[in-house]
């Protein structure tokens, strides 16, 4: 059998594109690289310098109700950070860019900090519990 390689992208779907690129921008660090506008939708592809590339789609007649992680389909989206201190690090920068978020929280597994963006995407910045340990 071919083998997959990785994770190609993601695409949300969103209720205002703008909104989403630029807070993907300011405070995740993603930066538009393409852009396409189609009939029945808008669709633009943001890379992180980590490679991760994130599509926002809104769709011309889009539903505009908000994200529900308890509806069948996507639960939340992870981001993975380096260490503890750099937990710390987002921790601080989402309380200076006045984003909801929670504390971190450490599990068996890792820690995290969780938030969410315009449309109530759940997100969150994730911490392997085997790096947690190298700090």
């Amino acid at each position: 059998m071919p083998r997959v390689t990785g994770l190609a992208h993601i695409t949300l779907s969103v209720r205002d594109r703008d909104a989403s690129i630029d807070f993907y921008r300011t405070v995740l660090g993603f930066k538009e690289f393409k852009t396409r506008d189609g009939k029945q939708w808008l669709l633009t592809e943001c890379r992180h310098p980590s490679g991760v590339v994130l599509g926002f789609i809104q769709h011309r007649d889009q539903f505009k109700a908000s994200f529900d992680y308890r509806h069948t389909g996507m639960d939340h989206l992870a981001f993975q950070v380096g260490s503890l201190g750099e937990l710390d690090y987002w921790e601080d920068r989402l309380t200076d860019l006045d984003i909801d978020h929670s504390p971190i929280v450490h599990a068996d597994h890792g820690s995290m900090i969780s938030f969410s963006d315009p449309d109530g995407i759940q997100l969150e910045l994730y911490c392997p519990a085997e790096l947690v340990s190298e700090d």
